[in-house]
């Protein structure tokens, strides 16, 4: 059998992230088989058991995941030249009123934020930004296959035929895509369920078969809708909510 970095298979055992996983090491947080291992790139044997000290998973029950209902014109990730970043939107002041939870926002919040996930700038809708590195790879890791459901505006005539290519038989990339759950809701709006996220997926394959997107909106990632989350607001993850 062989051995196996310890950072990746933590990351594999969904313990944290890699990164997390290191940082752990170099402050002696980390044990195999009940003796602690302190240097970067230490490699074991995948049957060998990990275990967290206690600050690590109180670190970790610290981190913070918060929903945004993210606006047009937002960039998700890093910003570009005339748009802000979403997590510019992240503040006390457009924490939504809805909010139940009891956490109290600190800017502390914002170190290490990160979005789960792309939300293009010319859509809107519910965008996770996580400092939890478990969390990060549940949603967007290799092996995930989260659903992600979408509101889609279109113009365009939508043949049987064409609606049937939506759901299975396109590819990108010169890749072929993995099925999809695609629905008429109306003469001019489909819903959409992914379990991939390829850039500009849906617009896409929407021309792929003659249709132009002209609005849309993710509504659900896995068990985590948006809800009456209202535009441009915030709110934590709550306790026991999980994708």
């Amino acid at each position: 059998m062989e051995k196996i970095r310890l950072s990746k298979l933590m990351s594999q055992q969904g313990l944290c992230s890699r990164r997390e996983a290191d940082n752990y090491i170099e402050r002696g947080w980390v044990y195999v088989d009940d003796e602690p291992v302190v240097e970067l790139g230490t490699k074991i044997y995948p049957l060998q058991k990990i275990r967290l000290h206690n600050m690590a998973a109180a670190q970790q029950s610290g981190q913070v995941t918060i929903l945004l209902n993210k606006p047009v014109g937002y960039v998700s990730g890093q910003p570009e030249p005339g748009y802000a970043p979403a997590i510019s939107l992240v503040n006390e002041g457009s924490r939504s009123q809805g909010d139940q939870t009891p956490k109290r926002f600190s800017p502390m919040h914002l170190k290490g934020l990160a979005p789960a996930g792309r939300l293009d700038i010319d859509s809107c809708g519910l965008l996770v930004l996580t400092q939890d590195g478990r969390i990060a790879k549940q949603l967007i890791g290799a092996e995930s296959g989260i659903e992600k459901e979408y509101l889609v505006r279109i113009e365009g005539t939508l043949s049987k035929s064409a609606l049937a290519l939506l759901n299975h038989g396109l590819s990108l990339d010169g890749q072929a895509l993995k099925r999809a759950e695609v629905i008429r809701q109306n003469q001019d709006q489909l819903r959409f369920i992914l379990r991939e996220g390829k850039k500009r997926q849906i617009r896409r394959m929407c021309e792929l078969v003659g249709l132009k997107v002209t609005g849309l909106k993710r509504v659900r990632i896995g068990r985590v809708k948006l809800g009456e989350l209202p535009v441009g607001k915030w709110r934590f993850l709550r306790h026991g909510e999980e994708f």
